[in-house]
């Protein structure tokens, strides 16, 4: 690949109505948004990143005024060579938090890029194939506006079971253990029988004692359905915690959507604290650094869950073995919702628990244009048409 052209623009999305999960408020949901252009093919490589409630403005401004002008001194861009520079010029910035989600959302844009040149799917550029994915229906969110939480998570497990999911995944961690075992128990009670239920702490819980006290309840409150799995029940950073977690009880245990680089998820191996790990490719490095870290997994047999980003999860998910399921949030949910800015007939669409992975080119997504220039943040450079 020959030069490119690296323009990022950053959006902020609304959430419409009272949202929290355990740690924090939802309010509104930032993305910067990423274009690669080339002299040589018309294409437009597209790559987005989610950057918290506010960081949008100053995530974009990163890519524009620190990688930007790294990018331009390159003989030539491909994602492995740009990454490497990107990493190597972060050294000073830590090479975490934001640096790395920047360098995230330039690495799928280049990746997209390609894979449109070389007009094959991304799933195909990367050495899969078009199929069908596994999804679980994600949600579960605390919203007091709907009602008592039981009946709340009563109601979204039926809607899930009506899109054709078999499994899901509830938020725990944000009321008292005796409370979030009734959601739990009513979320088992409206499965009827069928699927599997993962339980969500978002690091909720300040010790391993506190952890395994909420989990053995919420074993009991889930009967012989059992949980699927216990996500982040601590702080990411407490590794030695979620290994001693893993040991101290039956439900396996899942972390890794906020860890960055390998290098970090090499930690988690290390410290055998994981049954499942969730890279987020917006989060780890891009598309270059999941690769790595996914075949870094599946060399110690670990299972492999994706958060978020089902759009270019399912890509990923293809090609790869590890993958035991991709992460999707219904529009209608208005959790997920960068997709209120992806053109509806590019949303990745999902048949009894199925997703389905387009066949266009690259990522398979268009951008609505007319939504960019609604949820754009004040004061970015547009290029929208």
């Amino acid at each position: 690949m020959t030069k490119v052209q690296i323009e990022a623009i950053a959006i902020s999305i609304p959430i419409d109505q009272p949202t929290r999960i355990s740690t924090r408020v939802l309010g509104a949901r930032d993305y910067v948004i990423v274009r690669a252009t080339n002299d040589e093919s018309p294409e437009i490589g597209l790559g987005y990143v989610y950057a918290g409630t506010n960081g949008g403005r100053v995530l974009a401004a990163y890519v524009r005024e620190c990688l930007v002008p790294l990018l331009e001194e390159l003989d030539q861009v491909d994602p492995v060579s740009a990454w490497e520079a990107m990493f190597q010029d972060s050294l000073l910035l830590g090479r975490r938090g934001l640096a790395i989600r920047a360098m995230s959302a330039i690495d799928i844009a280049l990746w997209d890029l390609a894979a449109k040149a070389a007009a094959l799917p991304l799933a195909k550029m990367l050495g899969g194939s078009v199929k069908p994915i596994p999804a679980y229906a994600s949600g579960g969110y605390y919203r007091p506006l709907e009602g008592d939480w039981e009946s709340a998570v009563t109601r979204e497990i039926k809607m899930n079971l009506e899109q054709g999911f078999s499994d899901h995944k509830i938020k725990v961690g944000g009321l008292s253990i005796e409370q979030d075992s009734n959601r739990v128990k009513a979320a088992v009670k409206a499965m009827e029988g069928r699927g599997r239920l993962a339980l969500d702490a978002n690091n909720a819980y300040k010790s391993v004692g506190e952890a395994c006290r909420a989990i053995s309840a919420f074993e009991r409150a889930a009967g012989d359905v059992g949980i699927w799995w216990f996500e982040e029940p601590l702080s990411p950073e407490d590794i030695q915690g979620h290994a001693l977690i893993r040991k101290r009880i039956d439900t396996p245990v899942a972390t890794g959507e906020l860890a960055q680089t390998r290098y970090e998820f090499q930690r988690l191996i290390e410290a055998d604290a994981a049954d499942v790990l969730q890279p987020d490719v917006g989060v780890v490095g891009g598309v270059t650094e999941y690769l790595r870290t996914v075949r870094t997994a599946e060399t110690f047999g670990i299972a492999i869950a994706p958060h978020w980003h089902a759009n270019m999860h399912v890509h990923l998910a293809a090609a790869s073995s590890s993958c035991i399921a991709i992460e999707h949030f219904a529009l209608e949910k208005d959790i997920y919702n960068f997709e209120k800015v992806i053109v509806p007939s590019h949303r990745l669409s999902v048949e009894n628990g199925m997703a389905q992975m387009s066949d266009k080119p690259g990522l398979g997504i268009e951008l609505d244009q007319e939504a960019l220039r609604k949820y754009a943040l004040d004061g970015e450079n547009l290029w929208v048409a």
